[in-house]
C-alpha cells in the first residue's frame, strides 16, 4: 500500500483538522488552501469544509494575502501548552535566579499582534517597583521586547508594520518616526540584544533577548527593567551574557519530550 493510500485510509475528520492545524502553525509563509490540499493529500471539498469550520471557529483565519495562519484560538492554546504547569517550576526558577543575579525585574514576552503580553515575571526585592503585571499588554515600538520582535521581520515587512503602526509618544524618548525606528531595529537585528531607553516609559530602561524553538525561531522575549535612579541602560545591558544563558534553558523547555509519568505529577 502506497502511503497517500494508507494515510487516506486512516485519515479521520479529527486526525485530517490536526494535520492541517499543524501544517499552518509550521509553516514559514502562510499556505493556500490549495497547498495544503497537495500537501497534506487531502480532497479539496473536504479540505474547504474542515477550513470552514477551523475558520468560524476561530481556529485559523485567512490573510490579506489570503493564505492561512493561526487564529486567536489557536495562539491561545499554543500559548496554553507552552506554559503548561509541568515547565512552571523550572519556568519560575529560571527567573527567580536570573532575577538575583540582575537584582531587577526578569520576565517573559509574548507577540499578540501589535502588542507584546507579559505572561510570567519575577520582580526584584527593591521598594521602587515599575508595576507592570503579568497579563498586561504593552506596544511593540517603544518596549525592548517589542522591537526585539519587530526587528525579527524581513525588512521589507517591517517598513510595510511601520508604515502603519499608530506610534504614539509615551515618554519623551519615544521614537515616533517610522525612520528612526527603523535604524533602531536594523541595529537590533544585528544584536539580537532589544532596548528601551526610557522610550515606554520615562525614568525606565529595559532591554531584551531572544527566546527560541528548536528551529532558531523567535516564539518569546526574556527582558529586565530598572529604574534609571538605579541603572543606567548600559549597566543593565552589561547583564547580557546571563539574560542569553537563561533564555536557552527558556528554549530547551519547549523541545523537551514529555517524560513518562511525569505529567501525572
Amino acid at each position: 500500500m502506497t502511503e497517500k493510500a494508507v494515510r487516506r485510509s486512516k485519515g479521520s475528520s479529527i486526525s485530517r483538522v490536526l494535520e492541517i492545524v499543524e501544517a499552518v502553525a509550521s509553516a514559514e509563509r502562510s499556505p493556500s488552501a490549495a497547498e495544503l490540499a497537495f500537501l497534506l493529500d487531502i480532497p479539496k471539498p473536504s479540505l474547504h469544509r474542515l477550513l470552514q469550520q477551523l475558520q468560524a471557529d476561530g481556529y485559523l483565519q485567512v490573510n490579506m494575502r489570503g493564505g492561512l495562519v493561526p487564529g486567536e484560538r489557536l495562539h491561545r492554546m499554543a500559548m496554553g501548552v507552552l506554559y503548561t504547569g509541568r515547565h512552571k517550576a523550572v519556568r519560575q526558577a529560571i527567573l527567580r535566579r536570573l532575577a538575583a543575579e540582575i537584582d531587577e525585574t526578569c520576565g517573559i514576552a509574548i507577540p499578540d499582534g501589535l502588542d507584546m503580553v507579559y505572561y510570567d515575571r519575577v520582580q526584584s526585592s527593591w521598594p521602587l517597583q515599575i508595576h507592570l503585571p503579568v497579563g498586561a499588554h504593552v506596544p511593540i515600538w517603544c518596549t525592548a521586547s517589542g522591537k526585539l520582535y519587530l526587528s525579527s521581520f524581513p525588512k521589507a515587512r517591517r517598513e510595510q508594520i511601520l508604515a502603519n503602526l499608530p506610534m504614539q509618544k509615551l515618554s519623551r524618548r519615544t521614537l515616533t518616526e517610522p525612520e528612526a525606528l527603523e535604524r533602531s531595529l536594523a541595529r537590533i537585528r544585528e544584536t539580537e540584544l532589544g532596548i528601551d531607553d526610557e522610550e515606554f516609559v520615562d525614568g525606565m530602561v529595559a532591554c531584551s533577548v531572544p527566546v527560541k524553538d528548536q528551529d532558531g525561531r523567535l516564539f518569546a522575549c526574556l527582558f529586565t527593567h530598572a529604574p534609571t535612579v538605579r541603572k543606567s541602560l548600559d549597566e543593565l545591558c552589561r547583564f547580557e551574557p546571563l539574560l542569553r544563558e537563561a533564555a536557552r534553558e527558556l528554549g530547551e523547555l519547549i523541545g523537551e519530550l514529555p517524560a513518562s509519568g511525569d505529567d501525572a505529577v
